[in-house]
């Protein structure tokens, strides 16, 4: 009997020890989803270490750099292991001393900076490494709305230009004299500071303005303005924006310009194989401040008259284009050699 009694009571013993490995290996615990979060955390830690930071300054912030943008919202930076720190310059003479003075690493401006800096006889000049729009894109703003506009009808007409010796007023100067009249035929008024003119022209200075986005479209949206030309489209392919770093960071950072090249090109192809709708939609957390039907908008006049290329190789045919436009400016002291300023490596390698 006793004998009986020790085991029931051994068995009961070994039942309320057994019970609660049984419910440890059977039932999920609270730490489970803390450890999973744990592990999280550290791969989201180790995947930020692996990116590698690169400045980038931009010579203004507007949908006309659209692909740059399609890349940077769908990641393609952080695919190629860049973090990307972009910076607004306004203005390519403020990008080209950010980059010049080691702020930035990239600089994104009119090519003609690079060329300026070379021919002052820096050591370490800027070389460009990829070309993004090949159409200026600015457009000229009228008071009235002007169906027949012709060039000859700025003729003595106060117009709110571009900095002197920047692409905007030079390339405006060029198709000036595409159409047969002399800059000094008209009232050029270069002495307003780069985004500032859509203002000054809605408060009354100037009969004309040449005007980036959103300017141009702002000031149709208020009646204030009216685009009767674009120069995208009148000065034909034109290099006017590229990408460009300081000789010795390309020398160093291959494997950087390479992935950074690689992520634009993706942008690049983004843009190629989507409707402006779709493409306006991707950037429009870049302008928050814009509705999205005045992006679409943008996107589309940008979309129709070819802005961007389809790759980033910066062609020597265009690099001499840019130097002929630098040269009936009078802004250009010598010609400049392409082998030293343009590099088609990196571009080269993103198009395959």
């Amino acid at each position: 009997m006793k004998k009986r009694v020790v085991s029931l009571v051994l068995a009961a013993a070994m039942s309320s020890l057994l019970l609660p490995a049984c419910s440890s290996s059977d039932e999920p615990t609270s730490e489970t989803p803390d450890t999973d979060k744990a592990e999280e955390t550290i791969f989201e830690e180790e995947k930020t270490q692996e990116l590698t930071k690169v400045v980038l300054n931009e010579v203004a912030h507007s949908i006309f750099y659209a692909p740059m943008y399609a890349a940077i919202e769908e990641g393609y930076f952080e695919e190629e292991g860049i973090e990307l720190d972009l910076v607004t310059g306004f203005g390519a003479d403020k990008t080209m001393t950010a980059v010049l003075s080691g702020e930035a690493d990239i600089g994104f401006m009119g090519s003609e900076a690079s060329i300026y800096t070379y021919n002052e006889g820096a050591n370490d000049y800027v070389v460009n490494f990829a070309q993004l729009t090949q159409r200026a894109g600015n457009f000229l703003v009228a008071r009235e709305e002007m169906e027949a506009f012709k060039w000859q009808d700025l003729k003595g007409k106060d117009v709110l230009g571009g900095r002197k010796g920047g692409m905007p007023e030079m390339v405006f100067e060029y198709i000036l004299r595409q159409n047969g009249i002399e800059p000094s035929e008209v009232n050029i008024d270069q002495s307003i500071d780069f985004g500032a003119t859509a203002a000054a022209f809605s408060g009354g200075q100037g009969e004309f303005t040449v005007e980036f986005e959103p300017g141009a479209t702002s000031l149709e949206q208020e009646g204030k303005g009216y685009v009767v030309a674009s120069l995208g489209t009148d000065s034909g392919y034109v290099p006017y924006t590229a990408f460009s770093a300081k000789k010795s960071y390309i020398e160093k950072n291959p494997e950087i310009i390479q992935g950074f090249t690689n992520a634009l090109q993706k942008g690049m192809d983004y843009v190629q194989n989507h409707t402006p709708g779709e493409i306006a939609s991707v950037i429009a957390p870049q302008f928050g401040e814009t509705d999205i039907e005045t992006i679409t908008t943008i996107v589309t006049r940008y979309y129709e008259q070819d802005t961007w290329k389809s790759n980033l190789i910066f062609e020597e045919e265009s690099f001499n284009l840019l130097q002929d436009i630098l040269d009936d400016a009078g802004e250009l002291s010598e010609r400049a050699p392409y082998e030293e300023l343009v590099t088609k490596e990196f571009a080269e390698k993103a198009a395959k």
